[in-house]
């Protein structure tokens, strides 16, 4: 089978490590990156070390000219263009381009990819108008005619598949979430202006920080049985990566805390194996660093105040993790005909 060539749009924390997926990948080709701010020598530098996730171990990174980079003997081509609809996907034989600018986000936006001969567009956020798919719970609605698509976000994607399982298990009536979450690029090193969000102007290295997110409401977009049952909130806390999902819910059908730990077993390493983990041990945030899992139940730190009243834990690896569904979100699209 020929492999699927992808395009990269935005060369942050998200387009370097879905890069750094692919180019592991022996079915997925990274033929092309854009990014209009970072010349191809920093863009090397950017890609071989990284704070969180190592230094690259694979094939040998170098620059063969100012529009080619080489991984091994593999050229990828690099555009600088800001203006999405003139860069030239189709030339390089981009199908699929993740779009992960943070920047156009919404459904007209991100269809400027599709003027330069890209055929799918993926984009790596929430979208308010693209449909939203998580890999695990919903993925198989998606039909060879979308064009546009979301991957969610990765508390969606930790929330979702845990969710899905308790529901379809044990039927939630409603629940909260809180998300303590690790530092991302939009927060401030040292307190600055944020008129938006003044809390989140703060110093995110200093602080624990209440912050706002769609994220609970979102798993009502991708699982529709739960939609108006979830809302949730963040704690921006000064960890570099890795973050954890906190799930307080009522159930439908009673069921011990015992029960709900053997169900979600039994999906971790049934359909849901590779999306869904399940841990016992008594592991903290770093353990969880490169996972690329989507959620990984904690076992031992969820409690039960009742029968029908529960608090649940999974942690993900916010970056790796979500790379790496969108990935996989691309391998589905590909072979969905």
């Amino acid at each position: 089978m020929a492999k699927i060539k992808i395009g990269i749009n935005g060369f942050g924390r998200i387009g370097r490590l879905v890069a750094r997926v692919a180019l592991q990948s022996d079915d997925v080709e990274l033929v092309a990156v854009n990014d209009p701010f970072i010349s191809t020598d920093y863009m090397t530098y950017m890609f071989k070390y990284d704070t969180v996730h190592g230094k690259w171990k694979h094939h040998e990174i170098k620059v063969k000219d100012t529009k080619t980079l080489l991984f091994g003997e593999k050229q990828v081509t690099v555009f600088g263009i800001r203006n999405p609809e003139e860069i030239p996907w189709g030339e390089t034989g981009a199908e699929y381009v993740v779009e992960s600018t943070g920047v156009f986000t919404d459904k007209d936006k991100a269809a400027a990819h599709l003027k330069g001969g890209a055929k799918k567009v993926i984009i790596s956020a929430p979208s308010k108008d693209a449909p939203m798919f998580v890999v695990g719970v919903n993925e198989h609605t998606y039909k060879p005619d979308i064009d546009i698509v979301s991957n969610a976000s990765c508390t969606t994607n930790c929330l979702a598949p845990l969710a899905k399982v308790i529901h379809d298990r044990f039927g939630i009536v409603e629940g909260l979430m809180t998300t303590v979450h690790s530092i991302t690029a939009t927060q401030k090193t040292v307190d600055g202006p944020s008129s938006k969000d003044w809390r989140g102007g703060r110093a995110a290295s200093f602080n624990i920080i209440p912050s706002s997110t769609g994220a609970a409401k979102a798993v009502g977009k991708v699982l529709p049985a739960l939609n108006g049952k979830l809302t949730g909130m963040a704690f921006r806390v000064p960890t570099v990566d890795v973050s954890v999902v906190d799930l307080t819910v009522r159930l439908e059908k009673a069921a011990s805390y015992e029960q709900i730990k053997v169900a979600i077993k039994e999906e971790s390493e049934g359909k849901l194996k590779g999306i869904l983990g399940y841990v016992e041990e008594d592991l903290v945030s770093t353990d969880f660093v490169g996972d690329s899992r989507s959620s990984i139940f904690d076992a031992k730190a969820g409690i039960a105040l009742n029968e029908n009243f529960v608090k649940v834990v999974a942690w993900y690896d916010n970056e790796w993790g979500y790379s790496s569904r969108v990935v996989d979100l691309i391998r589905h699209m590909a072979c969905t005909k």
